[in-house]
């Protein structure tokens, strides 16, 4: 052979062995004329994909920052108008960096939390902005007052923005649930994030745009309508398309479900386990001596497991005993210890100079070296059949295939509390908002749908391996194991945060007039190109990351953007009006109990604004003439909408 494999352990801690490991790989990655060396191994490999993340993501991000800029300059249709979604992001991720470097001095933080701070931050401004300052032009164009514009636009978009940062918020925290470090660090990275987003929306935003008032218009890329010339709500596209769907809503609902499940079929088979140097691309030296060992050698002596006696010293004899045995299991290639090297249930040699190693002063340890893949299914199988065979003491197995399977253990244990305290913790939220139960069931079934679509998706590409040459990744039949779990919190929440958005102004349309298809089509036609805009530019951000040359940083970019994507205009364009179109009244109806559950504790538009008028404590002529403006149009038969007109079962806004 013209290769060999040089096997080392390194002593200490997480941080001393990656700095130890640098400083080899500094010395020993070298090309001479007669012999090349490569480092490579577990810890290697990290330390690579960490450097490789950070280049990728500055080159990500010198790709979308400029891009989110034009979108926003098109959007907002001002430059005045989009620097403010960029002020909001700054201080947002300021606010977030802060608070995480007061974290990282108590618990362990991923140095990977702050990419999604960064995104985040961005993303959550963009959207909050854009749906503020949409309702701040349109309150102007009411011929209200800066001021009076100001506090009307935080009583009813502002108020949208608060609920649907809780909602994004308890996406995010439940992956406190999970005793792993990795999911945690992005829960103390999105709980800040959302909050000073939140912050920033409801109170640094209002602030700029009373200071601004008209001159938020400045630097116009395109004029825009004066008030009087403004198009009426039914010439909106939004709107033409909402009644559309609505005039046939069984057929649109059903066409639109069969493709979200016949795109979620992959799901079905999805397997999980842990990245190794796979995630890199080819050119990586720690990917090179991976290939080199996978391919040139019979056994996977870096995926060794280890095995300890923590209680004490046992009897050698049953040291010898139980090594033999385990060396006879399907999938090892041979049993390293005190008392000998194992090969097939027989002893083969007792030399010191290759024992002497397993007899420490703290007790004798075994390494039982794997012949198949460690971190696969039967990497898996292994470790399950060595913990079953009797010690002659209480024995731990350790090692990369024994972490992935108590890993996979203490997530699949934890998952149900997560899950469902997203659910329970959505479901409150979205009825304290819009007092209806039907409206968060509807909400989470229309998510589960989407994102099941989603995740069949990224199994189709990342785990089958259908685009790999493509987008230039190696397939190992599996996804990594947290990623499904993060992007489902991350994707959950932004989904909620488009839900909230739209049926916001439904309510407040309903509640006006009474008449459910014009509501759901005025809704639409209201927040379609916000939501629409706002799923373009976090798509892009999340787009960005698709340039890395890591594979899970390929999938965590497409799948966010994809589910982002599809929910803002699939979800929200068909699915939600044609179920609203067949709810009819049903949509805002609640039990007597949860009604007046919702009349004490739930937090109305018209109980928003009349707390930020009092907060505003504005002369009582101008609280007057806001009043006059906010009178109900009367429905059709001439009563008032919160009297004999209001369907049975609809909620009241007060």
């Amino acid at each position: 052979s013209d290769s060999a494999l040089i096997l080392a352990r390194t002593a200490g801690d997480e941080d001393a062995v990656r700095d130890r490991v640098a400083a080899l790989a500094t010395a020993y990655d070298t090309t001479g004329q007669v012999v090349t060396t490569r480092v490579g191994g577990f810890t290697e490999t990290f330390r690579e994909v960490g450097h490789t993340i950070e280049k990728d993501l500055q080159l990500a991000e010198l790709i979308a920052l400029p891009i989110t800029l034009v979108i926003l300059v098109l959007v907002f249709r001002s430059v005045i108008a989009a620097s403010l979604p960029l002020a909001v992001g700054a201080f947002s991720i300021v606010g977030t960096f802060v608070v995480l470097k007061l974290l990282a001095g108590v618990t362990t933080v991923s140095i990977f939390s702050l990419n999604l701070t960064t995104a985040l931050g961005l993303g959550l401004a963009i959207d909050y902005s854009l749906l503020l300052v949409s309702r701040y032009r349109e309150e102007r164009s009411h011929g209200h007052d800066p001021d009076t514009a100001v506090v009307r636009t935080v009583a009813t978009a502002g108020r949208a923005v608060v609920f649907s940062g809780f909602t994004v918020a308890v996406s995010l925290g439940a992956l406190l649930v999970f005793p792993v470090p990795f999911l945690r660090s992005f829960a103390y990275a999105g709980i800040p994030v959302v909050a000073m987003a939140v912050i920033g929306a409801v109170i640094v935003l209002p602030a700029m745009l009373a200071g601004l008032g008209d001159r938020v218009d400045r630097l116009a890329v395109r004029p825009r309508r004066a008030p009087a010339a403004e198009a009426p709500v039914e010439s909106s596209f939004w709107y033409r398309v909402a009644t559309g769907v609505m005039r046939r809503p069984v057929v649109v609902a059903g066409a639109v479900i069969a493709f979200l499940i016949v795109l979620g079929l992959p799901f079905l088979h999805l397997a999980v386990g842990t990245s190794d140097e796979r995630v890199l691309p080819t050119t990586a030296t720690a990917r090179q001596v991976g290939d080199a060992v996978r391919s040139g050698y019979s056994s996977q002596e870096a995926g060794a497991l280890s095995i300890v006696f923590p209680d004490g010293r046992p009897d050698a004899a049953a040291v010898d005993a139980y090594a033999a045995r385990l060396s006879t299991l399907p999938g090892v290639s041979r049993v390293d210890g005190p008392t000998g090297i194992y090969l097939q249930g027989a002893r083969v040699t007792t030399d010191a100079r290759l024992t002497a190693r397993f007899d420490q002063p703290a007790g004798p340890w075994l390494s039982v070296v794997p012949a198949v893949e460690p971190l696969s299914p039967a990497g898996e199988q292994l470790v399950q059949d060595v913990r079953a065979v009797p010690a002659p003491a209480a024995a731990l197995v350790g090692g990369n295939g024994a972490a992935l399977v108590d890993l996979k253990d203490v997530i699949f244990a934890r998952l149900p509390w997560a899950a469902g305290l997203i659910v329970v913790a959505t479901f409150v939220l979205l009825f304290l908002s819009f007092g209806s139960v039907l409206v968060p069931i509807k909400a989470l079934v229309l998510n589960t749908l989407s994102l099941s679509a989603t995740f069949g998706a990224m199994v189709w590409i990342f785990q089958d391996g259908h685009g790999s040459g493509l987008l230039g990744f190696t397939p190992v039949g599996f996804l990594d194991l947290t990623m499904p779990i993060l992007m489902f919190c991350i994707a959950f929440g932004l989904s909620m945060d488009y839900e909230v958005f739209l049926l916001s102004r439904i309510k407040e349309e309903y509640d006006r007039t009474g008449d459910n298809e014009r509501s759901v089509a005025v809704g639409l036609a209201r927040t379609g190109r916000i939501i629409t805009a706002a799923a373009l530019t976090i798509g892009v951000v999340f787009l960005a990351f698709a340039t890395s040359s890591i594979s899970f940083i390929k999938l965590f970019g497409i799948g966010l953007t994809l589910a982002v994507v599809m929910d803002a205009t699939l979800v929200r364009a068909t699915l939600v009006p044609a179920f609203m179109r067949l709810a009819g009244a049903a949509n805002w109806w609640a039990p007597a109990w949860m009604r007046r559950l919702y009349d004490r504790a739930g937090m109305s538009e018209a109980a928003a604004e009349a707390a930020l008028i009092d907060l505003t404590d504005r002369p009582a002529e101008a609280a007057a003439a806001d009043a006059a403006t906010a009178v109900p149009v009367p429905v059709p038969g001439g009563e008032h909408p919160d009297r004999a007109a209001r369907p049975s079962g609809a909620g009241s806004s007060r």
